[in-house]
């Protein structure tokens, strides 16, 4: 606490932390409550990821800027991939495509970069190039930026959420299933 003098009386002061209100999420269907569940679900697993690759990219792009030549570079991000893959490999291989798909999408969230550009720097464009051309052949494109008011806005929702304290990524399987309250529902007349 601090102390301010005003007026020749001495008043305390003390900053509050801020405090962020939601509203509550109401579904029209028992098929809305189902899909944000599941929602709720990836991005609660593929976020951890996606935190780490973006801390992880500021760590090696620093470290790339510091080596000399292409070829220390090169090295130097092969020995990277081939930890990456011992360390998270059997982990990221288990993701189903949704949860791949989200948690690319939070990386771009995570850097500001797209999965394109990111692939293009750290791979080349050869190598961008074909990714591209593959996920386009599954309806999926990796230059599509993170819209946070868009298409992400229930993502950013539940990562606002998670980063507030409301969601626990550390959630046992039984409380991973969120029963949130859906409008009270007539019976329905025969």
């Amino acid at each position: 606490m601090r102390a301010e003098i005003i007026n020749g009386d001495t008043v305390l002061c003390y900053d509050l932390k801020s405090v962020n209100v939601y509203e509550q999420r109401t579904f029209t269907s028992l098929k809305q409550k189902k899909s944000y569940n599941k929602l709720k679900r990836d991005v609660l697993k593929v976020y951890p990821y996606a935190k780490l690759a973006g801390e992880k990219l500021l760590e090696y792009e620093s470290r790339m800027n510091s080596l000399k030549n292409d070829r220390e570079k090169k090295k130097f991000l092969k020995q990277v991939e081939q930890d990456l893959q011992d360390e998270f490999g059997a982990e990221l291989t288990n993701l189903s495509i949704t949860q791949g798909t989200i948690l690319l999408t939070l990386i771009d969230r995570e850097t500001g970069d797209t999965s394109y550009e990111l692939v293009k720097q750290l791979r080349g464009t050869i190598s961008a190039f074909f990714w591209q051309s593959l996920a386009r052949l599954f309806g999926h494109n990796l230059k599509d930026s993170y819209d946070a008011d868009g298409d992400q806005e229930m993502i950013e929702d539940i990562i606002l959420r998670i980063e507030n304290g409301e969601y626990s990524m550390t959630e046992s399987d039984a409380e991973k299933r969120v029963m949130i309250p859906t409008p009270h529902m007539e019976p329905r007349s025969n």
